[in-house]
C-alpha cells in the first residue's frame, strides 16, 4: 500500500542506445497514412503469398505443430535450408550443426553481433547501412568505424581500398550486405575477391547479410559469401523466409556458420529469443519441397523493377542502377535542392508518393539527393504511384 506522504515516482534510466529514436520507416509510413499517399518507403509487399504456404503452416498446427520446436529450429527447416544453400551455393553446411532458425534476420543480425563483438571491439560498418547493425553493436558494446559507399553515374560501389584502411588491430567483425539495402548494389567476384585479400591471415570474422539473396537480376548470380569457402570459414549468413516468400511478419530467418561460430552464436540465441514459432517452421519446411518459387522470385521482381523503372524513364528523377532487392534509388537534383528528409516529406504530403531519404541510412545523415522507393507492391500501385510521380 502506498504512503500519502511518498509521491509514486519511476526510477530514472540511463539509456544503452541514447542515439536511437522512432525509426525513419516508422515516421514516412505514418505520414503516408496521414495523407493518403502510396506508401512506396518502407520495404514489405503489398501483396499476400501462395495459400499454398497458408495451407501448409494450417496444416502444420492441425497436426500437433504448436509447442516448442528445438532451441535450434525445426529439423526439417534446417535440412531444408542446407539443401538449398548446397544445391545454389555449392556449399555443404551440417544442418545439426551449423544452421540456426532465428526470428528473423534482424534477431539473426543482432544475435551474430552479440555472440562475437566484446566492449572496444571495432567493427567495420559500409554506409549506408541498415539501421539495425549500429544498435546492435552498441548493445555489444563495440565501436563502429564507418565506411562510406562512393557514388557516381553509375551508381554506388564498395571503396575496398578505404575498407582495408580501417581494418586494425581491433578489427574483430566485418558487416556485409548484399544485395545492399538501401542502394540495390550487389557484390560481384571482384569485390568478393578484395574482401578475401583483406580478411586473409586474419582473426577477423565477417557478418553477411544476404536477406535479398533471391532479388538479384539480368541473369547475375547472387555473391553469398557460401560460395567462397575462404570466406565461408569466417562467416555467419543471414537470410529471411520473410523477404523471400511475402510474409515479412511471420519473422522466421536463419544463420548458416560454421559449427564453431555456430555454438557460440546459439548461447546467445537460446537465451534472447530462444526459438521461433513451431508451426510456421513447419509449413516453410514443406513449402521449400519445390524450389520453384525462390528459383522465379529474381524474374518476378525483375518485372516489377523494370515497370517502375520504365514509368520513371523521362521524368526529372535521375535513375540509379538497380541490380538486387526490391528497391529503387533516384536522384531529384533537377527537382529540388532539398534535403532528403524534406524532399521525402513533400513528396508524401503533396505529391502523395512516400519514399525513404537514404541519408537516414547514415550515422551523420550524409546528403547525396537521392531518396528509395520500393516497389514490391501490385501493379496498380506502382502505376498510382508512377502517374504521380511522373507529374513533377
Amino acid at each position: 500500500m502506498n504512503s500519502p506522504s511518498l509521491p509514486c515516482t519511476t526510477p530514472t534510466l540511463t539509456t544503452r542506445l541514447p542515439l536511437v529514436g522512432t525509426t525513419v520507416f516508422t515516421r514516412m509510413s505514418s505520414l503516408a497514412a496521414q495523407h493518403g499517399a502510396v506508401n512506396l518507403g518502407q520495404g514489405f509487399p503489398d501483396f499476400d503469398c501462395d495459400p499454398a504456404l497458408v495451407d501448409l503452416v494450417s496444416d502444420a498446427m492441425r497436426a500437433g505443430h504448436n509447442q516448442y520446436p528445438m532451441m535450434t529450429g525445426a529439423a526439417p527447416l534446417r535440412e531444408a535450408i542446407a539443401a538449398k544453400i548446397a544445391s545454389l551455393y555449392g556449399h555443404g553446411y551440417d544442418a545439426g550443426t551449423e544452421i540456426t532458425v532465428t526470428a528473423g534476420a534482424t534477431q539473426a543480425l543482432t544475435t551474430a553481433i552479440l555472440c562475437c563483438v566484446h566492449p572496444g571491439d571495432e567493427v567495420i560498418v559500409i554506409e549506408p547501412a541498415y539501421d539495425s547493425y549500429l544498435p546492435a553493436i552498441a548493445l555489444a558494446g563495440g565501436v563502429p568505424v564507418l565506411v562510406s559507399m562512393q557514388v557516381g553515374e553509375s551508381g554506388y560501389s564498395v571503396p575496398w581500398d578505404q575498407l582495408a584502411a580501417a581494418v586494425s588491430s581491433k578489427t574483430r567483425l566485418i558487416i556485409i550486405n548484399t544485395p545492399h539495402n538501401p542502394t540495390g548494389t550487389i557484390l560481384r567476384p571482384a569485390d568478393i575477391a578484395a574482401l578475401a585479400d583483406i580478411v586473409r591471415g586474419t582473426q577477423i570474422l565477417i557478418l553477411s547479410d544476404e536477406v535479398y539473396e533471391h532479388m538479384v537480376y539480368d541473369g547475375v548470380p547472387h555473391a553469398s559469401l557460401s560460395r567462397n569457402a575462404e570466406l565461408a570459414a569466417r562467416s555467419f549468413i543471414v537470410s529471411s523466409f520473410g523477404k523471400t516468400y511475402h510474409v515479412t511478419g511471420w519473422k522466421v530467418g536463419y544463420v548458416a556458420a560454421p559449427a564453431a561460430l555456430t555454438a557460440e552464436f546459439r548461447k546467445v540465441h537460446q537465451y534472447n529469443v530462444f526459438t521461433v514459432n513451431t508451426p510456421m517452421q513447419h509449413g516453410i519446411a514443406g513449402y521449400m519441397a519445390d524450389p520453384q518459387p525462390y528459383l522465379d522470385l529474381p524474374a518476378f521482381y525483375q518485372r516489377k523493377r523494370d515497370l517502375f523503372r520504365d514509368g520513371l524513364a523521362g521524368s526529372r528523377f535521375t535513375l540509379l542502377p538497380a541490380d538486387g532487392t526490391y528497391f529503387q534509388c533516384v536522384r531529384y537534383d533537377a527537382i529540388s535542392q532539398e534535403t532528403e528528409a524534406q524532399f521525402a516529406e513533400w513528396l508524401t504530403t503533396e505529391i502523395k508518393v512516400a519514399a525513404i531519404p537514404v541519408s537516414a541510412f547514415y550515422v551523420q545523415g550524409k546528403e547525396s539527393g537521392i531518396v528509395r522507393f520500393c516497389f514490391a507492391k501490385k501493379d496498380e500501385t506502382l502505376r498510382l504511384a508512377l502517374e504521380r510521380l511522373r507529374s513533377i
